[in-house]
C-alpha cells in the first residue's frame, strides 16, 4: 500500500480542525471517508498519527506532528504542479502564505503585497504576523513557506538570508533637552524613565544592548504595541529604543517625536528572509524571495507625499 495526496490532505484537515467531523465539513466529504483515509495512512507509515478521545476529539501525536510538517509543503508542491499544468507558458498561480514579525509588518507587508501582486497577479499572497518564536514554529510546521524576521533567537532547522540591515535608535519627546542633538548617549538617559517595547524578543534584545554598554535602565512602562510606545514617549512619559522608524515622526495622537542616533557603537540588526531548511521552495515562494531581494536591498521605501506608485 502506498500513500496518496488524498490521504495527506484529509490528515492535514483533521490535524487543523482537531475533529473528524470538522475535517469532513471542510473537505465536503463524509466523516467515514476522512477516518478511513487516516487509518490507511497510519497503516502505510506504521505510526499512530492521532490519539482519539471521544469527548476531546483528536490529539495529534509527536509522530503526527513530524508527518504534518512534511505533508504541508508536499501538498503545496502538488497544488503548484496542478496550477502550473493549467497555465503552461503563463504566469505563476496558487496560494502563498508568508509570515512577518509583528513590528516589521506595517513597514514591509503593504509594499510587498502590492508590488508582488503587480508582477504575479494570479498568485494569492497571504501573510500572518507573529513573534520570532511563533513565526519559526509556523515555518517548521509548514503553515508558512517563508517569513520575514530579525536575526534573533533563531531555531535549528530554519535557513535564512539577510535582506538588509538597520540600527536601533533613541526615541524622545520633541521637548526633551537632548531632542535637538544628532546623536544621544544612552548613559545620559540612564536615570530617566524608559518605555520598553515588550514583544518577544524585544525586551531581551534592548535590555541586553543596554547592559552591554553598562547602562541599567529605569523601566517605567512596558507595552507589546509599537505605536503605544511612541504615544507614551510623545506624551513625555519616558524615552525608548526602537529599530523601525516611521517616516511621519508623530504619534497616533499627532504629537511630534524626536528620533536620535545612538552615540555609542551598537551592532546593526539584520532583517532576514527565512524558510525551513529541509523544505524545497515552491516556484511561488522562489519568486517572492527574488522580489524581496530586489526591492528590500536598501531597506523598505516609503512613498513620497501623494506618490503611491509601486517601487
Amino acid at each position: 500500500m502506498t500513500l496518496s495526496l488524498r490521504q495527506l490532505r484529509y490528515f492535514v484537515a483533521a490535524a487543523e480542525m482537531r475533529t473528524i467531523s470538522g475535517a469532513a465539513a471542510r473537505e465536503h466529504i463524509s466523516q467515514s471517508t476522512v477516518a478511513l483515509a487516516i487509518s490507511e495512512l497510519e497503516r502505510t507509515l506504521g505510526v499512530q498519527l492521532f490519539l482519539r478521545q471521544q469527548a476531546k476529539g483528536l490529539t495529534i501525536t509527536q509522530a503526527g506532528l513530524a508527518v504534518l510538517a512534511d505533508a504541508r509543503p508536499l501538498l503545496a508542491h502538488a497544488d503548484e504542479l496542478v496550477s502550473s499544468a493549467r497555465h503552461l507558458g503563463g504566469q505563476l498561480s496558487g496560494d502563498l502564505t508568508v509570515g512577518c514579525y509583528t513590528t516589521l509588518a506595517p513597514f514591509l507587508m503593504p509594499g510587498l503585497l502590492q508590488g508582488f501582486a503587480a508582477e504575479h497577479p494570479t498568485v494569492e499572497l497571504n501573510f500572518v504576523e507573529g513573534s520570532q518564536v511563533e513565526l519559526q514554529e509556523r515555518l517548521l510546521d509548514g503553515t508558512c513557506e517563508m517569513a520575514l524576521l530579525y536575526e534573533l533567537d533563531l531555531q535549528p532547522g530554519v535557513h535564512h538570508e539577510t535582506l538588509y540591515r538597520t540600527r536601533p535608535h533613541v526615541l524622545l519627546p520633541h521637548t526633551h533637552p537632548l531632542a535637538g542633538q544628532g546623536a544621544v548617549s544612552l548613559h545620559d538617559l540612564a536615570d530617566e524613565p524608559m518605555v520598553l517595547l515588550d514583544y518577544p524578543p524585544s525586551r531581551h534584545y534592548f535590555t541586553q544592548l543596554l547592559a552591554s554598554l553598562g547602562v541599567r535602565p529605569t523601566v517605567r512602562h512596558t507595552t507589546s504595541s509599537f505605536e503605544t510606545v511612541r504615544s507614551l514617549v510623545a506624551r513625555g512619559l519616558g524615552y525608548s529604543l526602537l529599530i523601525q522608524r516611521p517616516p511621519s515622526g508623530i504619534s497616533y495622537e499627532g504629537i511630534p517625536l524626536a528620533e536620535c542616533a545612538i552615540q555609542e557603537e551598537v551592532p546593526e540588526m539584520p532583517v532576514l528572509l527565512a524558510r525551513p531548511t529541509r523544505a524545497n521552495l515552491t516556484r511561488r515562494a522562489q519568486a517572492f524571495a527574488d522580489y524581496c531581494r530586489r526591492t528590500l536591498a536598501d531597506g523598505p521605501t516609503h512613498p513620497a507625499d501623494g506618490d503611491f506608485s509601486i517601487r
